[in-house]
């Protein structure tokens, strides 16, 4: 088999969301999202599972840092709960949230992994979606907002954004 070179600048990296993989879906003021309400909803998902408490990255992301780590990751792109950044979608900031996903930053750059943080995957807070959702010419404002929130917070340190997941 012909061996295949990946530029200098390549970085190999790995990926998540938020709703698959944190868990915490009550914890430390976090809204409803979606998702929530769907894998909560009898009858939708046929064994009854849900996200509540998933890889439980919110409780162990050290660890999982520590993995990454091992595993010569170099970048790792993972999402941000709207939710749990704010509960209701707009309005009250939830401080909590914030500071989550400020110390993940703060320890992928100490493990010198790049973050590349993706802004909406697909976990839309349920309050939001009770008004409409996508569909309410409002939702612009409040991601706007909710964008600039978040990167007021972490844009000191995560230089790579993506803003939809897929």
């Amino acid at each position: 088999m012909k061996e295949i070179a990946f530029p200098q600048e390549f970085l190999w990296g790995a990926a998540t969301a938020a709703y698959q993989i944190e868990g915490a879906w009550q914890e430390d003021g976090k809204g409803e999202s979606i998702w929530d309400r769907f894998t909560h909803t009898p009858g939708k998902i046929i064994d009854g599972s849900t996200g509540d408490v998933a890889c439980d990255h919110y409780h162990r992301w050290q660890d999982d840092i520590a993995l990454l780590k091992s595993l010569n990751i170099q970048a790792y792109r993972f999402s941000i709960a709207w939710p749990r950044v704010l509960p209701v979608g707009r309005g009250q900031v939830n401080q909590a949230g914030l500071d989550f996903y400020s110390r993940l930053v703060d320890e992928l750059l100490a493990a010198d992994i790049v973050p590349f943080v993706t802004l909406y995957h697909w976990d839309l807070p349920q309050a939001l979606q009770d008004r409409g959702g996508w569909t309410n010419r409002s939702i612009v404002g409040w991601f706007e907002d909710y964008v600039g929130i978040v990167a007021e917070r972490l844009g000191d340190r995560v230089k790579d954004w993506m803003v939809f997941n897929e």
